[in-house]
């Protein structure tokens, strides 16, 4: 049976098995801009996150409201999208709260 939410086979349900981030400290985020697929519009992406889609989809609000911008949690590939390129803003507030951003 799979998972409706990660649409993984229930025994090995990334779900299940998800990392809580209880600290950010020691935790790796990637930071890249893309183009492709937009209509010419940037948007700027982290990656490479632990799947912890509660802690996650609060850290993509907290980001949008201190840029002033839209943005998304994409769940299915656990990345999050900020309309517009605003890595040096970004990495400021990512390292702010105690990640350490790479890109």
């Amino acid at each position: 049976m799979k998972c409706p939410r990660c649409g993984e086979y229930t025994p090995g349900c990334a779900c299940v098995t998800a990392e809580k981030i209880s600290s950010p400290k020691g935790v790796v985020a990637k930071l890249r801009i893309e183009k492709a697929g937009r209509g010419g519009k940037s948007v700027s992406v982290i990656f490479d996150l632990p799947r912890d889609p509660d802690y996650l989809k609060d850290l993509t609000k907290k980001l949008k409201n201190q840029l002033g911008t839209g943005g998304t949690y994409k769940d299915e590939n656990n990345t999050i999208e900020i309309q517009g390129d605003h890595r040096p803003r970004i990495r400021e507030i990512l390292e702010k709260i105690g990640f350490t951003v790479k890109g």
